[in-house]
């Protein structure tokens, strides 16, 4: 049996989704992240970052429980585990690695700060959202280009096509249309109707309708950099 430590955000739905596709049996245990459950110590144990999402394999190596927190890192350990979403051929995983690192150290945090400064800040920055709109547009005409003459990111559907598919779910708080984007909008729709993403994205489906309005618990909860002092105690 799985842990999953989760809540309805891109990045925990990586896990959720890679979950249903590999089959592995899970639970998941929600980590309320507007209510500063990412702050509790027990969390903190699994994931010292304070970040959804987290897992923990109580069949881990060696038939021994075992964490992992980052969503690629979650990403890669169970396609290893279950041999299944990353190529075998080293040329085809260097590949599908290439593409798992650009959503990782770009595509993701760029996205993630675009509709933060679009949707979610205090005040509007012009600057800010000009900046990171035209940073997801450079991105999305990335993605557009690789996917040209190609089903998937990197050979057959991988977990590179997985951490990529749950960012350009919420695109209309990035600035974008995926009208613009032909490549990206065939490749978008080829997955979105796989049963095991539709079941991953069922995940706490209910529990999506949360805000995070400036001067709100919600908002201090997932932006500050420190949590309440209440929740540093438990």
């Amino acid at each position: 049996m799985i842990d999953l430590y989760f809540w309805p955000t891109p990045n925990g739905y990586k896990a959720s989704i890679m979950l249903e596709e590999t089959g592995f049996a899970y639970q998941v245990k929600p980590i309320n992240i507007t209510a500063g459950d990412q702050f509790a110590r027990e969390f903190l144990a699994i994931s010292p970052n304070n970040k959804v999402p987290a897992i923990v394999d109580h069949d881990g190596p060696g038939g021994k429980p075992v964490s992992v927190f980052e969503s690629g890192a979650i990403l890669l350990y169970l396609a290893e585990k279950a041999g299944r979403l990353i190529s075998t051929d080293v040329r085809s995983r260097i590949e599908t690695m290439e593409w798992l690192m650009f959503q990782m150290g770009g595509f993701g945090p760029m996205l993630g700060q675009t509709h933060h400064f679009r949707v979610y800040a205090p005040e509007k920055i012009d600057y800010a959202v000009k900046r990171y709109t035209d940073e997801a547009t450079r991105l999305y005409n990335v993605l557009e280009k690789r996917l040209d003459g190609r089903d998937y990111l990197a050979g057959d559907y991988s977990i590179a096509d997985i951490a990529t598919f749950t960012w350009v779910r919420p695109r209309k708080m990035q600035g974008q249309n995926l009208a613009d984007y032909p490549n990206i909008q065939r490749w978008y729709n080829t997955i979105k109707v796989r049963p095991a993403v539709q079941a991953g994205l069922s995940v706490m489906a209910d529990s999506k309708r949360w805000e995070a309005k400036p001067d709100t618990e919600a908002w201090t909860s997932m932006f500050s950099n420190a949590p309440p002092s209440s929740q540093t105690e438990g």
